[in-house]
């Protein structure tokens, strides 16, 4: 019965999105996941351009960044995005947080602004995607708060998902992708290093199988 559902949910899936001429992708999940750096990858191998600058201070993503008509052939397969990298989801911003990092007071207060702005524009910008790949990093907890809530917000939109498991490159990160696939087991999940360009094409596996 399960399989009989999957396969009608693909079908009407597939008669949707073969219809659209852009299908329009975000990227969201908490700061420093990967979103843009993945994003970047995506962009750079299909359009020769970049979509965002990245960095180790949370919340470099302030605002949400567009890349129209990126195209993407995947094993004969090929489909036209828009993509939207969205800032880094968080249920609280402190501008002291960015003073650890060098920041000034009033630059980490100008920060911290931005963000919050940046945060409350993603959560609208999700009733106009048609498919969402959440970047969680894959060394952290992913029972947080903050990663919760946003799978609440995508269930009650009954907004296709991917996960996307980033960082695999490191030790840890390894080992903990049975955690996210327990998580969210309604969800497929991938495991990548958006930064050494690890499984991009079982991304792309599972992007299109989404679609």
């Amino acid at each position: 019965m399960l399989k009989i559902i999957k396969n009608f949910v693909k079908h009407v899936l597939n008669k949707i999105f073969s219809k659209k001429k852009n299908v329009k992708l975000g990227f969201y999940g908490p700061p420093n996941g990967g979103k843009t750096t993945l994003a970047n990858k995506i962009c750079k191998d299909w359009l020769g351009e970049e979509i965002g600058e990245v960095s180790k201070i949370p919340h470099e993503t302030r605002e949400i960044a567009v890349k129209e008509k990126v195209e993407i052939n995947h094993n004969g397969k090929k489909l036209t995005f828009k993509i939207a990298d969205t800032p880094g989801i968080a249920t609280k911003i402190d501008y002291e947080d960015f003073l650890k990092f060098g920041l000034k007071k009033k630059e980490a207060k100008k920060r911290a602004k931005e963000a919050t702005k940046g945060i409350i524009e993603s959560i609208k910008w999700l009733d106009d995607m048609d498919v969402v790949v959440v970047v969680l990093d894959a060394s952290q907890n992913p029972y947080s708060q903050v990663n919760i809530t946003l799978i609440g917000n995508l269930v009650a939109r009954k907004i296709p998902v991917l996960i996307v498991a980033n960082k695999i490159d490191l030790k840890k990160a390894r080992s903990n992708i049975k955690s996210i696939e327990s998580a969210f087991p309604e969800y497929p999940v991938v495991g990548i290093s958006a930064k050494q360009g690890t499984n991009i094409e079982e991304f792309y596996e599972e992007l299109f199988e989404l679609v």
